[in-house]
């Protein structure tokens, strides 16, 4: 870890300021939380997954397990099952939220939920109908759901808000219509809410990762966490030996809620490599994957990702 997040985590700076991380049950969501914990936050533990219940992506990942892992990195978590496609289990949430404090301070909007539904290897118009409109439920009305009802907390306290999206611009790269147009629409939350919050001294933007090794990108690649290079060029496009962990987003997550002057990325979309160089921090693992680099020097410029080594972007 860098020494400006070293210092940042060992000052405690966000000591007494309280964090929402909706969609924190795993991946980048899971991480934000983490991090935001380990800077000394109160990190409000939001998703569906639950020990005794499961969200329709039967995946293993709990909210109970984040909430250890905030309180293991030194905040405290409190685990509050949500659905945010539900507007009553939203307005529960507000509702707890309000018992016990006076405003949030940061909230980050990490609902997806699409894994289910999106469709790259085919045409739009021979998928079903069905999940186009399923994914663009889950990905979307979530998060107007969400700032409808949480921004008068984050608007009490002068707060931070961070939509996390998929990409740091609104290029299409072939993931189909569906994914595209919910990332796109995050990116467009983030610049709005860079205009609509600075009216109430508020700050709004988003954020991004690069090519992830999320838990379920892992499982789907058939690797772990200590052999996913294994996968590189097999299962996995070969793009992915310029991954990075959940962690290289969430570090800059924390640095951005820590930055006094975090009004002057107000509306943009920052991403995880991006961050990264602005806050001089690395991936958990000591690395420094720089996947904007790769992606506008390598795949972008037609050369062979396969025969380009990995040296001078990670």
């Amino acid at each position: 870890m860098s020494e400006l997040a070293n210092e940042s985590n060992s000052t405690l700076s966000l000591q007494g300021k309280v964090a929402v991380v909706t969609g924190a049950t795993r991946g980048c969501g899971r991480a934000i939380a983490v991090e935001l914990g380990r800077a000394g936050a109160t990190v409000y533990v939001t998703g569906r997954t639950t020990r005794e219940t499961s969200s329709p992506l039967k995946r293993p990942e709990t909210i109970e397990e984040t909430g250890e892992l905030v309180e293991a990195a030194g905040g405290r978590a409190v685990v509050v099952r949500c659905d945010f496609t539900s507007v009553s289990d939203v307005d529960a949430l507000k509702a707890r939220i309000e018992s016990e404090v006076d405003g949030i301070d940061v909230l980050v909007d990490d609902v997806w939920g699409g894994d289910m539904y999106f469709h790259f290897d085919a045409p739009f118009w021979e998928t079903p109908l069905e999940d186009a409109l399923n994914l663009t439920h889950n990905a979307l009305d979530t998060h107007l759901i969400a700032l409808h009802r949480l921004l008068p907390l984050v608007v009490a306290r002068r707060g931070l808000v961070l939509e996390v999206t998929d990409g740091d611009n609104d290029d299409y790269v072939g993931a189909g219509l569906p994914y595209y147009l919910a990332k796109c629409g995050i990116r467009a939350l983030g610049r709005a809410l860079g205009v609509e919050l600075k009216k109430n001294d508020c700050v709004g933007l988003a954020v991004t990762p690069g090519f992830l090794r999320s838990e379920s990108m892992l499982d789907h690649f058939e690797v772990t966490e200590d052999n996913w290079r294994d996968a590189v060029g097999k299962l996995a496009p070969v793009d992915f030996k310029i991954s990075e962990t959940p962690y290289l987003l969430a570090r800059g997550v924390a640095a951005l809620a820590q930055d006094p002057s975090v009004s002057r990325f107000a509306g943009r979309t920052l991403a995880s490599w991006t961050l990264m160089k602005e806050y001089g921090y690395t991936d958990i693992d000591g690395d420094r994957p720089d996947f904007g680099r790769w992606l506008t020097e390598v795949r972008n410029a037609g050369k062979d990702p396969a025969a380009t080594p990995p040296d001078g972007y990670r």
